[in-house]
């Protein structure tokens, strides 16, 4: 039991339990047995605006609570207040690594959570299974006062970024970056300097952001990957992810150093 009101980040599979109101919210409540839910799991992670914050796996059949519903996490992106994503990403995390952990991947006995950390312990051969985090290198390239922007096929129709992959086995992030480019969009590119990270509940995922510089070869987009590439200059760009993402807080900053302002 809570010993007080709490968030409750409550998830059916990727949906996340808000209510049908704006701004987004999610319930707020001394236990989620007040919401009538059909909890399978929960976890408390950190704190929010001085509430406790709660991950929460509810059953596939749970039916919201009245004036409220479960929304698909991706769609919240450009509702949610920065604070409140972040949390709701961790708490999708954490509730996906217990729904796809409750076998062990070695030998295929029942987990169950391990005391004391943040952990499941396999129950036959004692195997330790903690969440896992897939690095993912995103790239601001720059070519003089221009810089890389692409639309993806899973992209909002019209919405330009700057390029991302994951990592592979037995690279640096420094070297998936040229790699993503050059597989991206076949060009190559050097100067490769650390920018800051941001984790990215889809589905496990830690976004490390660079900036890089152009140094060669046409832009040849990759069929499947990539739909449209080009190169923008700061007065003149697309439209953009939303500003909590680490790819928007990249081409603000390039947008700042032009001496313009990226409120505008």
């Amino acid at each position: 039991m809570a010993e007080r009101e709490a968030l409750w980040f409550a998830f059916k599979g990727d949906r996340l339990l808000v209510f049908e109101d704006t701004p987004v919210r999610v319930p707020l409540a001394g236990d989620p047995d007040e919401l009538g839910l059909d909890v399978l799991f929960r976890w408390e992670i950190r704190d929010l605006g001085g509430h406790a914050c709660w991950a929460v796996e509810v059953s596939a059949d749970a039916e919201p609570p009245e004036g409220m519903v479960f929304e698909d996490l991706r769609g919240l992106f450009y509702r949610m207040d920065e604070d409140l994503f972040r949390m709701a990403g961790r708490a999708k995390q954490i509730v996906g690594w217990h729904a796809t952990h409750r076998f062990c991947g070695r030998c295929g006995g029942k987990t169950e959570l391990a005391p004391g950390e943040l952990a499941m312990r396999c129950t036959r051969c004692g195997m330790m299974h903690y969440p896992r985090l897939s690095p993912a290198a995103i790239v601001l390239v720059r070519n003089g006062d221009q810089i890389l922007l692409a639309h993806s096929p899973g992209f909002p129709k019209g919405l330009y970024s700057v390029l991302a992959g994951f990592v592979e086995p037995g690279e640096s992030i420094e070297e998936a970056v040229v790699r993503e480019v050059r597989e991206e969009v076949g060009i190559e590119v050097t100067n490769v300097r650390y920018f800051g990270s941001q984790p990215w509940p889809a589905p496990n995922s830690l976004m490390v952001g660079f900036t890089a510089d152009y140094t060669g070869g046409s832009l040849i987009p990759e069929p499947g990957e990539i739909e449209d590439a080009g190169w923008y200059t700061a007065d003149d760009l697309p439209p953009l992810p939303p500003r909590l993402s680490i790819a928007r807080a990249m081409i603000d900053d390039f947008v700042k150093r032009c001496g313009l302002d990226p409120e505008d």
